[in-house]
């Protein structure tokens, strides 16, 4: 083993909650599935051969027939994966969540499901789903030595006091039939923690012992990841571990929220740990120290796991830092711009919708070098399918934009740029038109984190020419302007344009991640493209020739 080298956290930046990983032994490729909650496709997976350097290659969930959401509230959706290795299958387990409303105490417990593929680089390659009989969130498969398989999942306890002020969220275990997803036992409480939640639950066994890893206290401020072990199989008894929580990173510290854990054995017998956490943004003022909500979501990061007396040690019993330290690791070189020419003739792995579309709305073969968007009937505030594209933020001080030609003949339409929380928070700079055919740019920039906006409007002069739109991404605000050129030279993607940008008008981060009403803010910060037409479809395509974001 070479000396203890560093590496930064997160691995996955942006929205990449609820980390699982598995490695197929046969070339020692390591896989991460992370959650996607109400986006699509579902579950990004990611592949590395070192566990320091990742790059997404696709989704689990590519068809309605896997995952069709309609009109699923913001933090609804998708949740916490399971991504495992067996017998030269890689199965991924989750459920979707179609009514969550926790400010309303009213959920609809999801039946979890599974879908398998002996082919990870092939995203169409992914089954229809198969179904559990047995209810919750946050699933797990363990497959045992004898053969049994048992899933584990989260959900209220059954025989609760009717007086208990907490959630009462516990972990539930039963044996299944693979095949059908059949529960053959009927559910046992093998976990219930002492804050009232109890979620994430992943049994692996090592040696001569089961271990059950659960995330505790909720994935806010209380976040910690606690350990159980077994000698005797999954349905216990369990002995609770001698270290827990497995570490504790509080209010104060420059990674928060930290857990929802899952381990791996690498090919020369080391440990490592990925879970989740939010990097806040730190501000000093008149000497006294505060953390802004991070506009990037939960993201995943890595840690070392060691092993004393059959216990697990995670970060050598240390708190979570942005930088790590472990053997044979590096540094990944931060990227400085990022662009899409769209000169392929599908979509790059990272585009989302948001909820599952009904018909493909996009081209890139219509125009060759353009994304072309025909805009659906939604706008952006109505909780189903927009025709949008979304790409996860990852980093600030930034300017992201894009090109836009698009000559809209009603005052319906209009297309554009946008900044994403939810459809109750964003922040949008389009192009529409007048009742006398004069085209202006419409910004609708986020309130209250209600569904409420102001609006501005700026004048475009007559003639037909490209638009570029501006959000340029600042840690604690963003702004939104515009620029154009009227000589009909293009501003090429490959090159910054030089032209002066008008801003039009600034939100602070924390507007934008306000929690919204229904549902809950689970995911993180996007940028995308949309072109709707209100309650109708937009007949006049929405030509985009790239998208790209520059540092600062």
């Amino acid at each position: 083993m070479s000396e203890t080298g560093s590496y930064q956290n997160p691995i996955l930046r942006g929205f990449n909650p609820d980390p699982t990983i598995c490695r197929d032994p046969r070339t020692n490729d390591f896989f991460i599935a992370t959650s996607t909650f109400e986006y699509f496709p579902g579950v990004s997976i990611y592949h590395s051969k070192d566990l320091i350097s990742w790059k997404l290659i696709g989704h689990a969930l590519t068809r309605r027939s896997q995952l069709d959401m309609r009109t699923v509230e913001p933090g609804g959706g998708i949740w916490a994966p399971t991504l495992r290795f067996v017998n030269g299958i890689f199965y991924m387990t989750t459920a979707k969540w179609d009514r969550y409303r926790p400010a309303q105490n009213e959920r609809v417990w999801p039946r979890g499901f599974y879908v398998e593929t002996d082919n990870i680089w092939d995203e169409n390659s992914w089954s229809d789903p198969v179904y559990f009989d047995l209810p919750g969130f946050d699933q797990d498969l363990f497959w045992d030595d004898d053969g049994k398989v048992y899933l584990s999942t989260t959900y209220r306890l059954v025989d609760r006091d009717p007086k208990s002020t907490k959630k009462d969220f516990a972990i539930h275990l039963c044996e299944v039939d693979l095949r059908t997803g059949t529960s053959l036992t009927s559910p046992t409480v093998i976990r219930v923690a002492p804050s009232g939640l109890a979620e994430g639950s992943h049994i692996i066994k090592r040696n001569n012992y089961y271990y059950l890893f659960t995330a505790e206290g909720g994935t806010e401020e209380g976040h910690t990841e606690w350990v159980c072990r077994s000698s005797v199989g999954p349905l216990g008894p369990w002995e609770l571990g001698t270290r827990n929580p497995l570490w504790r990173n509080t209010t104060s510290d420059e990674v928060q929220n930290t857990g929802h854990a899952d381990l791996i054995e690498d090919a020369v017998g080391n440990w490592w740990g990925v879970f989740l956490g939010v990097r806040p943004w730190r501000q000093e003022v008149n000497g006294e120290v505060t953390w802004e909500i991070s506009q990037y979501g939960r993201e995943s990061f890595l840690v070392p796991v060691s092993w004393e007396d059959e216990w697990p040690v995670f970060n050598y019993g240390s708190k979570i830092t942005l930088l790590g330290k472990a053997p044979d690791t590096y540094h990944v070189r931060d990227a400085e711009t990022w662009f899409d020419d769209f000169s392929k003739s599908n979509l790059e792995p990272g585009w989302y919708h948001k909820h599952t579309p009904l018909k493909q709305e996009y081209s890139l073969t219509s125009r060759r070098g353009f994304l072309r968007l025909h805009g659906g009937p939604y706008n952006l505030t109505v909780p189903e399918c927009p025709t949008m594209l979304l790409q996860r933020q990852t980093r600030a001080n930034i300017v992201w934009t894009t090109e836009l030609e698009f000559y809209p003949d009603r005052k319906t339409y209009e297309a554009g740029t946008v900044v994403w929380w939810n459809s109750y928070t964003f922040s949008s700079i389009g192009i529409r038109v007048t009742e006398s055919g004069q085209r202006y740019i419409a910004v609708k920039q986020a309130l209250d984190g209600k569904g409420r906006f102001e609006e501005f409007q700026s004048e475009l002069p007559e003639g037909k020419f490209p638009v570029q739109l501006h959000i340029k991404a600042l840690p604690l605000d963003y702004h939104l302007g515009f620029s154009f050129r009227t000589d009909g030279e293009p501003d090429h993607h490959l090159k910054r344009t030089k032209t002066d940008i008008t801003w039009l008008s600034s939100v602070s981060t924390r507007t934008m991640t306000l929690l919204p009403p229904i549902g809950n803010a689970f995911a993180g910060m996007m940028f995308g493209v949309y072109s709707f037409g209100e309650l109708e479809r937009c007949l006049v395509p929405a030509d985009f020739s790239y998208v790209r974001w520059d540092g600062l």
